[in-house]
């Protein structure tokens, strides 16, 4: 059996002195993995990077076993950060969490295109991939069957002034709704729900807060969180270093 798609590279281990076994996401076969044999070798080694575009071609005799894949470099995303800690480490983020999160061989093509948009975005080092990001996380969570509902208050049902998140619910909530009981809600950043609404440090920080609650309660409830995604955290929520600043 034998199928050719493009990919990203979501995770890269060692198989012995000269293989690695790599984690793709592509379009039509969802997240598949597969043996790349000598790709430990200098040659081969910067193409298989987790972040990078791929044409990926996977050989197996039967559709259950690994089988075997060679890549060919279309879009080197991981080289493109290397000078920016925080893009690099969003980049090692979202594809750890998909590599830990999507079911295996199920076709998720919209999450694949938000992906690969998200990671062009990162590696261009576009300003406003950090909130770009965070997006990109609550989608993560509605196509995992967990979608938060931000479009009106669960109490009120008005569509004004929304500044909460249930914790239990994932529904949004009113300043009016929320009421004695805000300090129990989570905080919703303006800019998820308005395109036009600023991302400072802390609407990023309070978003990926809300993100990482509901990716704990209801996808990571038997695992830990990837280590990936909290060094992110660590660095787009760290206070200014008062010498830069």
């Amino acid at each position: 059996m034998e199928w050719l798609d493009e990919a990203i590279i979501l995770s890269v281990r060692h198989h012995g002195e000269t293989s690695l076994l790599v984690g793709l996401f592509t379009p039509t076969h969802g997240r598949h993995a597969g043996l790349a044999r000598g790709a430990a070798g200098p040659r081969q080694r910067g193409a298989f990077q987790p972040g990078n575009q791929v044409t990926a071609k996977w050989r197996g005799r039967l559709a259950e076993h690994l089988g075997t894949v060679t890549c060919e470099l279309t879009a080197p995303r991981a080289a493109r950060c290397m000078a920016d800690a925080d893009a690099l480490a969003a980049l090692a983020s979202a594809c750890a969490l998909c590599d830990a999160a999507l079911p295996e061989r199920l076709p998720m093509p919209r999450l694949y295109v938000r992906l690969a948009a998200l990671l062009d975005e990162v590696a261009a080092l576009a300003p406003d991939w950090r909130r770009t990001y965070v997006a990109w996380e609550v989608a993560l969570l509605a196509e995992l069957g967990f979608g938060l509902d931000l479009s009106a208050c669960a109490v009120t049902g008005t569509r004004e002034d929304l500044a909460y998140v249930s914790p239990r619910s994932g529904r949004a909530v009113s300043r009016a709704g929320a009421g004695v009981y805000a300090d129990r809600l989570l905080p919703l950043p303006t800019f998820l729900i308005d395109p036009e609404a600023p991302a400072d440090r802390r609407a990023i920080a309070d978003g990926l807060r809300l993100a990482g609650h509901f990716l704990n309660a209801h996808v990571f409830t038997e695992r830990r969180i990837p280590d990936a995604r909290a060094r992110l955290v660590a660095r787009l929520t760290r206070e200014p270093d008062a010498r830069t600043a």
